[in-house]
């Protein structure tokens, strides 16, 4: 037997309000649509739970056990609807986000901190290990995951950014083995290389313009951290193939030197990942507008300008 929610309520209403012309005017529906569905209540629990007469309602001995029940739905509706009215006045509660290590010390380390902030009655449990979650099976809230996304259709996803990347290695490396002028030199380089999800280092795709070259350097270390790749490249171990963002302290340090400039990795395509098929909490929508504002923001921008700046000096002291 299926009890329809919703027309227990309207049993409910019924009786609260003393007829059923007064019931239907409160839940905005007309008279019939009332009546039909206290009737097919009726029928599926096999019982009457008024009696009619065009005077008065009589609620039935069957019509109060039901009647206390339905008011039990009541209040539960009721209750749910002043949760969500009173978090969407100050969202709280636990909010689980999965993310990339290297991208929220680097990147989003002053947001989160930020946001804990601006947000006393939330809890920011974060899960930074590279593996990815399984945002429902594991009650996760949000995941900002990086390139192409599988397709999944209890999953919605929304575009953050995209970041570019190059070449970089350290002065002194250069110095012991020459720098490429080409992308077929790298072959003879020794590379820092992250790893793929299938556990093997990744292929190098350069493109400048229409030209597009791939392959895959002779790897000297492979790590699933980009930041740690980066260390090792400012320590004179290889040449590293990563996003700007994360180059661009070592640069500015003249710890690390940009290769092949005209040539460009594919941009890298942030995204924030949810479950698609349950209404968001207010705690994630306030984080992921947190995470929209942070990368359109005047703090990313002139990280970028920033990037751009130190590339145009590297430029001019080449020249």
């Amino acid at each position: 037997m299926h009890i329809e929610p919703n027309d227990l309520l309207l049993f409910a209403q019924v009786v609260d309000a003393g007829s059923f012309s007064r019931a239907a005017e409160r839940a905005g529906l007309p008279k019939s649509t009332v009546s039909r569905r206290v009737a097919l209540l009726e029928a599926q629990l096999g019982e009457r739970l008024l009696l009619r007469t065009t005077r008065k309602l009589t609620v039935t001995d069957f019509g109060h056990s039901v009647l206390e029940h339905a008011h039990q739905v009541m209040a539960e509706v009721d209750a749910a609807a002043a949760l969500a009215q009173q978090r969407q006045v100050e969202p709280s509660g636990r909010l689980r986000v999965s993310m990339p290590a290297d991208f929220a010390n680097i990147v989003l380390a002053q947001l989160l901190s930020d946001f804990i902030a601006r947000h006393p009655a939330i809890t920011l449990e974060l899960d930074l290990s590279p593996r990815r979650v399984d945002l429902i099976g594991e009650n996760f809230d949000l995941a900002l995951r990086m390139g192409e996304l599988p397709d999944d259709a209890s999953l919605a996803a929304h575009r953050l950014a995209a970041f570019t990347g190059g070449l970089y290695a350290a002065p002194a490396y250069l110095k012991r083995r020459g720098t490429p002028q080409e992308p077929e030199a790298l072959m003879e380089h020794d590379a820092l290389c992250l790893l793929t999800r299938s556990g093997e280092p990744g292929r190098w795709v350069l493109t400048r313009g229409e030209a597009r070259w791939e392959g895959i350097p002779a790897a000297r270390a492979t790590a699933n951290s980009p930041d740690l790749l980066m260390r090792m490249a400012r320590d004179g171990a290889g040449i590293f193939a990563g996003g700007h963002h994360f180059a661009a302290p070592y640069v500015q340090r003249g710890e690390l030197k940009p290769l092949l400039e005209d040539w460009q990795l594919p941009p890298a395509v942030a995204w924030a990942v949810f479950p698609g098929r349950r209404l968001m909490p207010a705690r994630t929508r306030v984080f992921l507008d947190a995470l929209q504002a942070e990368f359109s923001g005047p703090r990313c921008q002139a990280a970028i300008e920033q990037h751009q700046r130190a590339r145009r000096q590297e430029r001019v002291q080449r020249a």
